[in-house]
């Protein structure tokens, strides 16, 4: 149980990435200011989460299961939402790469009920408290890609624009009742979820896709992620340093951008009235850059100007 002056932190999705290495940063937090409940599916996979934590486990740091997806598991969790400070929500464990026409709606279904809907789940289920004590903090682990879309990502970047609209619009209503809204907004992140994901769609037939999208798919888009996630990549330690900065915060900023290599890409969208450059940008990136896309990453880590790398919260 959390001891007075701890601040009670629940945490979704904590069974490995980025949900882990927010609740094991915190739970070891060296002044013990913070009290994690963290959450997953299923308590079998909760070794890594136990072994990262050390002695953490059992004294700053408790586990319960929960299904994000599921009415019935939040009404079991049985919290006591008023006693929880700050409640993190890392709902990122489904993605959906490929062409469109190749991918099926009840896997598109799957990736908003999980990435939407989960948050909407939990947020509907704390916030009620957070307002009549008129203290808390929501904390949205998000993505770059909830900012600008990304080719054969248009599921996936689409459940992560619905959850920055949500967000955007609970924080303008909940600054009355003194409760904040984080939005957490990294790029390319290095964690299992994504290296199966890779993994799984590059043996993938995409079966009502035509050939030349394929080619595409294959041949451009493929080879160019990972060409992003070996330059660009962070680590989830990187994400849960930025989240608990934010998290300190005595005025919690509403977007931060975790890479500020990712600025000025977030920044094209909004250079032209049209919103046609970052489009075209992208295109050639994508289409006529793959060859030569570890030298384009290195133009844009040098021509990033300090005062845009100063607008993100650098994880060091």
């Amino acid at each position: 149980m959390a001891t007075e002056g701890q601040k009670v932190v629940l945490i979704t999705g904590c069974s490995s990435g980025i949900g882990l290495g927010i609740a094991v940063m915190l739970a070891r937090d060296e002044m013990k200011r913070y009290y994690v409940i963290a959450t997953m599916r299923d308590l079998k996979r909760k070794d890594k989460l136990v072994e990262a934590a050390g002695d953490a486990y059992g004294r700053t740091l408790s586990l319960l299961t929960l299904d994000v997806c599921s009415d019935e598991s939040v009404k079991r969790l049985q919290l006591q939402p008023e006693f929880i400070c700050v409640f993190v929500v890392n709902n990122a464990g489904v993605g959906l790469v490929g062409p469109i026409e190749a991918l099926s709606l009840d896997d598109m279904k799957q990736v908003f009920e999980t990435n939407f809907y989960g948050a909407v789940r939990m947020i509907k289920e704390v916030m009620p408290d957070m307002k009549r004590r008129r203290s808390g903090h929501i904390v949205v682990i998000s993505s770059v890609l909830g900012l600008h879309g990304v080719a054969f990502n248009d599921v996936y970047s689409a459940s992560k624009f619905a959850t920055e609209g949500l967000c955007e619009g609970l924080a303008l209503q909940l600054l009355t009742f003194n409760v904040f809204v984080s939005m957490i907004e990294p790029g390319p992140v290095n964690t299992e979820f994504e290296i199966k994901l890779m993994a799984d769609v590059s043996k993938k037939e995409f079966i009502g896709a035509d050939a030349e999208t394929l080619h595409h798919f294959r041949n451009c888009y493929l080879p160019t992620q990972v060409n992003l996630f070996q330059s660009l990549g962070q680590t989830p330690e990187d994400i849960a340093k930025v989240t608990k900065k934010v998290i300190e915060s005595p005025c919690p900023p509403f977007r931060n951008l975790t890479n500020p290599l990712y600025t000025p890409i977030v920044a094209l969208k909004y250079a032209d009235e049209s919103r046609s450059l970052s489009i075209h940008t992208f295109y050639h990136m994508l289409y006529n850059l793959g060859g030569v896309m570890d030298v384009s990453v290195r133009l844009v880590k040098y021509l990033t100007p300090g005062w845009l790398r100063r607008r993100t919260i650098s994880p060091v």
